[in-house]
């Protein structure tokens, strides 16, 4: 695949993960990689659906504390709907016991404040 074609197709997946066009299109060579290898090679390989993607990279970011960038990710999981408000919270629960009650609870708290910002 050409430049260009990774950049349209890198755009193209990164509006279906993140349900929203995210900047559209932006100079510099991190934007790039980003777009023509991260969104149009990785997002986009065979074996694992976006929702199975958006399960291991939940994962990935509660383990590790990113809760800025899991915010990111529960608001398009739901918002593209990938996961239910009812799957949300049982992700809290399986994650919770083996990533530790603290963390835990602030997954609830993410969780929690963005169903009610969507139900309302």
């Amino acid at each position: 695949m050409s430049e260009p074609e990774d950049r349209t197709r890198g755009l193209e997946i990164m509006k279906r993960v993140y349900g929203w066009d995210h900047v559209g299109d932006a100079p510099g060579d991190f934007f790039a990689m980003t777009v023509e290898h991260l969104f149009a090679q990785v997002w986009a390989r065979d074996g694992l659906s976006m929702r199975d993607r958006r399960l291991l990279l939940t994962g990935l970011l509660v383990g590790q504390g990113l809760h800025d960038a899991l915010a990111t990710q529960l608001d398009a999981a739901l918002r593209t709907g990938e996961l239910t408000p009812d799957e949300l919270r049982e992700v809290v629960v399986f994650l919770t016991h083996y990533a530790g009650w603290t963390v835990g609870a602030k997954l609830n708290d993410q969780v929690e404040e963005l169903i009610a910002r969507t139900l309302d």
